[in-house]
């Protein structure tokens, strides 16, 4: 089992801290095993198992704890039979009903040090947050990185076998433990796309259009990266006689950011200094459930590289923006605190042509800040104070 040593130093550094601890992130990424790799390490470091309540609402053991009355009364039962100090972990907390109620009262009685995880967006929604400001922090979980891909393999290092595997089947954790046959690996994808969009979406929206919101994610599977709106989309699904409107588009793209299979992506004007509010990009939480639907094709590699890219910038805590500068594309604006990098992704410089054209936006800009380009390609040069850089190198770098 894999050790994701940023996630469990953050749970580590707010351990009893006066706050609910919040672990968002999309279903199966592996939020259960944090949470049980947390209560491992406090046992290791001599707390008493009675006094961690491990609650996942997952297994049949804790289907009558459907709400937050259960909940307390659950908690009640296991202080009055070993009083003291409680650490609660709560899986997927989201299915039990009124659940912020009752953790809140249990944070101000101040007896108890408070886990949870979601795999819904709206876990923390503006009502809920208003309810709860101030006494809860938040850290968003995502799938393997190509890093910790090769770490669960035993991998000392890259190589182009391990990262055509990584690109084909994504980081969803469970998928690993499978035999290495793409027919059982996408199968089990298959399996976990049905499950995201059913129970996380239809269901918890109680949606009527299946069909139509499977249309809408065949659309983003096929144009990830791509500059779209939510007209352009009506636009094509009305050339495919299905009638819906801009409105109901908005909301289908909304519960599928909801659940975390899509990140939107705003597209910034570097000229004029504004966010702009139209052609947004979007990127897929992994692209494993893309190619299990799709299938994994090859000619699309450019897109699956800047969807890693993007992904690994979010992975890092950076605030990601696509750029525009005298109409020329940039792939990526990443922020962080005072630190921001302009980035280029692209499959192969296969001519001077190409090369140009995609150093040309970055040589545009005029500040100091980091400017690199990420590519496949095996001899790399520098220009212009643009770094060029190997991209799974960059994928690996801390």
């Amino acid at each position: 089992m894999v050790e994701r040593k940023t996630y469990l130093d953050w749970m580590k550094t707010h351990k009893n801290t006066p706050v609910i601890k919040v672990l968002t992130g999309m279903r199966r990424v592996g939020k259960s095993t944090l949470l049980q790799q947390f209560a491992e390490m406090l046992l290791t470091q001599g707390t008493p198992e009675e006094d961690i309540l491990f609650i996942d609402m997952e297994s049949l053991k804790f289907q009558h704890i459907a709400n937050g009355q259960a909940l307390a009364q659950w908690v009640h039962d296991r202080c009055a039979a070993a009083p003291g100090h409680k650490i609660i972990l709560i899986d997927e907390v989201q299915e039990i009903e009124s659940w912020e109620k009752t953790l809140n009262a249990f944070l101000k009685s101040g007896g108890y040090d408070l886990y949870i995880t979601g795999s819904n967006a709206h876990l923390l929604s503006s009502d809920l947050a208003t309810y709860l400001a101030g006494r809860y922090v938040q850290i968003h979980i995502y799938a393997f990185s190509y890093a910790e891909y090769l770490a669960v393999h035993g991998r000392d290092g890259h190589s182009m076998e391990s990262f055509q595997s990584y690109i084909k089947f994504g980081g969803f954790p469970g998928i690993y433990h499978l035999p290495e046959n793409d027919d059982i690996r996408f199968q089990a994808l298959d399996d976990l796309y049905s499950s995201i969009i059913l129970r996380d979406i239809v269901e918890r929206y109680a949606l009527r259009n299946v069909a139509l919101l499977e249309r809408i994610i065949l659309f983003f599977f096929d144009n990830m990266g791509q500059p779209v709106s939510a007209r352009s989309i009506t636009s094509y699904l009305k050339s495919q006689n299905m009638k819906v409107s801009v409105e109901s588009v908005l909301n289908y793209i909304a519960y599928l950011e909801s659940c975390f299979a899509l990140y939107c992506v705003q597209r910034y004007d570097l000229k004029g200094k504004r966010y702009l509010e139209i052609n947004e990009k979007h990127y897929l939480g992994d692209i494993g459930l893309r190619h299990a639907i799709l299938g994994y094709r090859q000619g699309d590699i450019g897109q699956i590289l800047e969807n890693l890219v993007c992904i690994e910038l979010k992975r890092r805590g950076y605030a990601v923006a696509t750029g525009l500068i005298d109409n020329y594309e940039i792939d990526f604006i990443a922020t962080r605190q005072n630190e921001t990098l302009y980035i280029q992704v692209s499959y192969l410089l296969s001519s001077p042509d190409t090369r140009e054209r995609e150093l040309r936006p970055l040589k545009k800009i005029r500040d100091a800040f980091p400017k690199l380009l990420l590519t496949m390609d095996e001899l790399r040069q520098d220009e212009d104070g643009i770094r060029h850089i190997y991209l799974p190198d960059f994928l690996l770098r801390p």
